[in-house]
């Protein structure tokens, strides 16, 4: 059963914020026999989109040719709950923060070399910020016969869920608790889940939405 207290439908400028910040996702596809098939990808969102790049043939570009029908996840954990946070002896309180965004919808190979070449720009920007290399033209010699060589999918999302989970279902009592021994804790994304706690806790989002 789907816990609603984490979905962030409607949401959008926040789930847009963390398509941003990510860089690494998986898409699913379904293979010629109608099996489920999934690949580990770099990608960038961009104007509602999610632009990857990759050979012009293959497994996942034969799936796609066959199937354009696909769905995309990116996630990222923010810190492991443990059960004795919560109770001293029982395992079941153990659990994890995170955020993720579920896309399903249409995958379409870029043919246009304008397109295929902001994308890729967008791309580099996001995994290469300091630079270092000529940017991304489709009017450039050097960049024409590159452009053509490689494939540039987008996905036109016809759905977008986002599931940010940071103890929405907690009372006051239990989230300080938490927040407390996560202070105490203080690994590197410790302090950044209390922000996060703190920002998602059902108190403050409808205080937002005053």
């Amino acid at each position: 059963m789907r816990r609603r207290e984490f979905e962030i439908d409607g949401e959008q400028a926040e789930i847009e914020a963390f398509l941003q910040e990510m860089s690494f996702g998986f898409l699913g596809t379904v293979t010629s026999d109608g099996e489920p098939s999934m690949t580990p990808l770099n990608f960038v969102y961009v104007n509602g989109s999610i632009y990857f790049h990759g050979s012009r043939i293959g497994e996942k570009m034969t799936q796609l040719k066959q199937n354009q029908r696909v769905t995309f996840m990116a996630a990222k954990e923010y810190a492991i709950i443990p059960s004795f946070f919560s109770d001293p002896l029982m395992a079941c309180p153990a659990t994890a923060y995170f955020k993720s965004v579920r896309m399903d919808g249409q995958a379409v190979v870029v043919d246009d070399p304008a397109e295929k070449a902001a994308a890729l720009e967008a791309l580099m920007r996001k995994l290469q910020p300091e630079g270092g290399y000529k940017t991304i033209d489709a009017e450039d010699p050097d960049y024409v016969p590159r452009l053509k060589g490689v494939a540039v999918v987008r996905i036109d999302a016809e759905r977008i869920v986002g599931k940010f989970k940071f103890g929405q279902n907690l009372k006051a009592a239990e989230r300080q608790s938490i927040t407390a021994q996560l202070a105490e804790r203080n690994l590197p994304t410790d302090a950044e889940t209390i922000a996060l706690m703190n920002q998602y806790c059902p108190h403050a989002r409808n205080a937002a939405s005053d």
